[in-house]
């Protein structure tokens, strides 16, 4: 009986251990992958304020036919000195009434030269320096990247957007096999209405077949002088001047 209690007994821890090693997690961690994709862009043009919701609909074909539409909107505005107020925030998924997430509020002051990100969630900013140009030119049509890169540009007409005139342009890019790791060339395309006013494209629509299509508007557009609250720092963020080493709170 000692030998069938003592076996029984050892076949129990041995369960026991296999099953707890079988439980084991035998890996490191994982970074994971992080896409941000950028908004309509913004110069410090002064004397033509704004403001509206920069909206951003993603969709992704998957390879198993399966397609992925999340979205998002922004808060942005400009104000007559080419002050910059925008907002980072998370995408969710289309057709649900879930609500993109605030994550971070950038500044951008082109008189006193300073760029204030805001970590929401840290209530925590970071002021560097900030000198970007007032206008833009684009790249001329024709092969670019020594060659390995085309660009094709056509008129798309006029329209308007919100009563605002705007132009259309449609770029189409051909990239070489093997320059991104391709197999086979690849085509994108970008299509463009740009309001010469206001100096922004208020509508962007990128197809890329890495990336799936981007579309984004400006939506909700207003012509007024923005309120100058915005472009203030948070109250109660936690400041820190990288230019020179400083750290302020904000009453």
């Amino acid at each position: 009986m000692k030998f069938f209690s003592l076996l029984a007994v050892s076949l129990l821890l041995t369960c026991t251990i296999a099953a707890q090693e079988s439980d084991e997690v035998w890996r490191g961690p994982d970074g994971g992958t992080r896409y941000r994709v950028e908004g309509i862009k913004v110069l410090p043009v002064t004397g033509k304020p704004f403001s509206g919701r920069s909206t951003t609909e993603w969709t992704r074909n998957l390879e198993d036919g399966s397609v992925v539409t999340t979205h998002l909107y922004a808060m942005v505005a400009r104000d007559s000195q080419g002050q910059i107020y925008r907002e980072r925030r998370s995408f969710v998924p289309a057709n649900t009434e879930e609500q993109s997430k605030l994550k971070a509020i950038l500044l951008f002051d082109p008189v006193a030269h300073t760029r204030t990100i805001c970590a929401v969630a840290l209530r925590r900013c970071t002021v560097t320096g900030y000198y970007a140009p007032t206008s833009f030119t684009p790249l001329p049509a024709g092969p670019f990247d020594n060659g390995t890169r085309f660009l094709t540009r056509e008129s798309l007409g006029s329209d308007t957007v919100d009563g605002v005139n705007v132009i259309g342009t449609r770029e189409t890019i051909s990239i070489n096999a093997g320059v991104v790791g391709n197999s086979q060339p690849l085509v994108t395309t970008r299509d463009f209405w740009y309001s010469p006013d206001l100096q922004i494209n208020l509508s962007v629509t990128r197809k890329d077949p890495r990336e799936g299509t981007q579309a984004i508007r400006v939506v909700d557009l207003s012509r007024s002088e923005p309120d100058p609250a915005m472009f203030k720092v948070p109250a109660g963020f936690v400041v820190q001047d990288l230019r020179r080493g400083s750290t302020t709170a904000e009453n």
